[in-house]
């Protein structure tokens, strides 16, 4: 009994997407955040293997790699350290909800005008590339980001950073038992304010040295 090679595409296909769409909906839907990131890793792997599907080899180990893993053991650990209230979070839950339909809205709209600008109604030809470029991936991939679209490259990189000062400026607790450097004061001191200069007699240390032993 032989497969057929593109029925066998068709089922992993839609295997992966169908794993990857209920992935995605307990992301969501979870009440343990734990769960949700775990959830969020099953997400990533179903991701790539779509991709490996597609012949984006690069990609879907990057992915696997990247994301699956070091993005996501910080996201877990992470959760695992804040230890998050989440009676709380379940109890303003409804007091966002409008916020985030909003924001809902907004997101699907601006996808909408990507898709139907890029594939419906647009005749502009595909530029095709080199074939020494084209047969690898993982070059035509760098040609794209690094030379095609280096400016959005660097422009994703400087959101990342800001998004990362944004995270340690929001966690950032003064505890009373933490210890923190005052740069002001220190470059201000005055030696006079730090040390003391005390004189003694040579003979005064063996005096006290006799009064300890007599009492």
């Amino acid at each position: 009994m032989t497969f057929d090679p593109s029925t066998l595409f068709a089922v992993f296909f839609y295997a992966f997407a169908g794993l990857l769409v209920i992935s995605a909906l307990r992301v969501i839907t979870a009440r343990n955040p734990v769960h949700a990131a775990l959830f969020l890793v099953l997400a990533f792997f179903c991701a790539s293997g779509l991709w490996m599907l597609l012949k984006a080899e690069f990609l879907s180990l990057a992915l696997i790699l990247v994301y699956v893993g070091a993005v996501m053991v910080l996201f877990l650990f992470v959760v695992m350290m804040l230890d998050l209230d989440l009676e709380h979070l379940r109890r303003d839950f409804r007091k966002y909800l409008p916020v985030a339909f909003l924001m809902g809205a907004v997101i699907v709209l601006e996808l909408s005008i990507v898709i139907i600008r890029s594939f419906i109604g647009t005749n502009a030809p595909v530029q095709p590339m080199p074939e020494e470029i084209a047969a690898n991936n993982t070059l035509a991939l760098g040609r794209l980001i690094f030379v095609d679209y280096v400016y959005a490259f660097e422009v994703a990189g400087v959101i990342l950073l800001v998004a990362i000062i944004a995270a340690v400026a929001l966690t950032l607790r003064n505890r009373k038992d933490s210890k923190s450097q005052n740069i002001h004061e220190q470059v201000n001191v005055v030696a006079a304010d730090r040390m003391r200069v005390v004189k003694m007699g040579s003979d005064m240390g063996a005096k006290q040295d006799t009064r300890g032993e007599k009492k």
